[in-house]
């Protein structure tokens, strides 16, 4: 199996980072080959990557109206892409999310890289399509290929992207962060829980 590969098979790390109402999927910035997406020359350099998807217009308005909202659950709708590039421990960088740890065979991590890939629109150059800076840290938005709606929520569309690295997960189960959280802890590490409310 792939996702976790064998005890005495070589792993890389992913994480899974809840932020309430998806989740994003953090990898090593040295296990992405330079070539394998589009907008990694123009990112700064660091230690870990966050990639988020999303609907387009929900996704970049940190407090959106009843309007966006009900477009994004009810209507077919563009998308986009969030990479964030930060530095230290994924723990610390996300103190008030559950991040779950999952091993992964580095075969297992390469198709989950050209599924990410496969998502960033491009130009005519071949060049992924910038939309502005992303919501937090040094972040950019990009045009994504897909679209989102009911059943192809950003939560499904990280469920596919473990699906492909191997990992034992339903996409069409994982509609909310919720349920994409559960099933990634069956066979992911719990490295923090959600903090309790104060």
């Amino acid at each position: 199996m792939a996702c976790p590969p064998g005890p005495n098979a070589a792993s890389k790390s992913l994480y899974l980072v809840s932020h309430g109402w998806h989740a994003g999927i953090v990898v090593r910035r040295a296990d992405i080959a330079d070539a394998a997406w589009p907008v990694l020359e123009a990112l700064p350099a660091s230690d870990y990557l966050e990639v988020g998807w999303g609907d387009r217009d929900y996704y970049r308005t940190p407090d959106p109206p009843w309007g966006i909202t009900l477009k994004a659950a009810l209507l077919p709708t563009p998308s986009i892409l969030h990479v964030v590039a930060f530095d230290g421990a994924v723990s610390a960088y996300f103190p008030r999310s559950e991040i779950i740890e999952l091993r992964l065979s580095g075969a297992g991590l390469e198709r989950l890289g050209r599924l990410i890939a496969a998502s960033f629109a491009r130009n005519a150059a071949g060049e992924a399509i910038p939309l502005g800076p992303g919501l937090y840290g040094r972040s950019q938005m990009y045009l994504s290929t897909e679209t989102y709606h009911l059943f192809n929520t950003c939560n499904v569309w990280t469920a596919r992207a473990i699906q492909a690295a191997g990992c034992p997960i339903t996409p069409a189960a994982s509609l909310t962060v919720g349920s994409l959280m559960s099933r990634a802890r069956g066979f992911g590490r719990l490295i923090q829980p959600l903090p309790l409310a104060e």
